[in-house]
């Protein structure tokens, strides 16, 4: 991401940033310092916010200790900023291995709307941009079939993350319209690049590549859309400068393009110098989220930011390659 991206307009600007050391957080933290933003990273691991320091080259990346389980620390943290804007991107359940339920709901459903009502009274508002931009998921539609626009019906989504997710937006929208406060909710679809978790299809493809093993697969027969990470840590920061959105809107996050997942499994597989027989498709059931979509609407995130993603998943998948070992290592 370079400077003439669109994005001076951080330049003195102070940036609070919850989640800020997961696999998305870095690379916006990163980029928003590249553009002479002001950063705090609220969290409750002093450590991974020094690796984040580390990472970032040194930069000057204030650390504020929050539970965000905490309504009250949540406010003080809030208080102590006054940001111009604000980021979420605090999420519990995308990984596997997160399966309390009772926490996921603190985490991503209860603390949107105490967020969004700490920023209400304490942000500050020579900020022309959003005062909140909130990271939600896809899996917030429900199954999805056809068109995913963002005013489309609304159905039950069938995982614990998804229902979540979707009460939190929720509650973001109901502070935010009674405030008249300026706050987005972008719906991420399928981010890959350096950093990703372990269990992701590209890591698990790049480690079977690097042991010379097969990889157990599904049939990978459903086409997707696929972000790039830096590209989805800009779409937010692009959104952060957008101040002409209702109240709480819901934008989709993506490219508009769609791709097969076992055509990125045997694209990154060529890069990669593996074999195409070690990808036993069919090897493993389909995941209980998958669902079938012919194409993703980004009118809505043009409109606002007059931009879109435009990393192509082989180039992606390239420079994920060569920078394997130069992510942000969360601890």
């Amino acid at each position: 991401m370079h400077p003439d991206s669109g994005l001076a307009a951080y330049a003195g600007a102070r940036a609070l940033v919850f989640g800020g050391t997961g696999f998305v957080g870095p690379w916006l933290v990163r980029a928003a310092l590249d553009h002479g933003a002001q950063i705090t990273v609220a969290g409750r691991s002093a450590s991974a916010a020094a690796a984040l320091r580390d990472w970032c080259g040194g930069a000057t990346v204030e650390f504020l200790e929050c539970d965000v389980c905490d309504d009250e620390v949540v406010q003080r943290t809030v208080q102590a900023v006054r940001p111009h804007v604000t980021f979420n991107l605090a999420g519990y359940g995308v990984n596997r291995e997160e399966r309390d339920e009772a926490q996921a709901y603190r985490v991503n459903a209860r603390f949107p709307g105490v967020l969004c009502g700490a920023v209400s009274g304490s942000r500050d508002a020579s900020w022309a941009g959003a005062a909140l931009v909130h990271a939600g998921t896809q899996l917030e539609y429900g199954p999805l079939e056809g068109d995913v626009s963002e005013d489309r019906p609304q159905r039950e989504p069938n995982t614990m993350y998804g229902r979540s997710k979707l009460e939190g937006t929720r509650a973001l929208q109901h502070c935010a319209r009674s405030t008249g406060m300026c706050a987005f909710s972008a719906r991420l679809f399928n981010i890959f690049g350096p950093g990703e978790p372990s269990g992701r299809l590209l890591p698990s493809l790049m480690r079977a590549a690097a042991q010379g093993i097969d990889l157990p697969l599904t049939e990978g027969g459903q086409s997707v859309d696929f972000a790039y990470v830096e590209d989805v840590a800009e779409g937010l920061l692009r959104l952060g400068l957008a101040g002409s959105g209702e109240p709480g809107e819901v934008v989709n996050l993506a490219t508009g393009r769609l791709t097969q997942v076992r055509s990125f499994a045997e694209a990154a597989a060529r890069q990669l110098g593996m074999p195409r027989e070690r990808l036993l498709f069919g090897a493993l059931p389909p995941r209980a989220e998958t669902s079938q979509y012919t194409a993703v609407s980004t009118s809505r995130l043009r409109q606002l930011t007059g931009w879109v993603p435009s990393v192509h998943v082989d180039e992606g998948i390239r420079r994920t390659i060569e920078r394997r070992g130069q992510a942000y290592a969360r601890s």
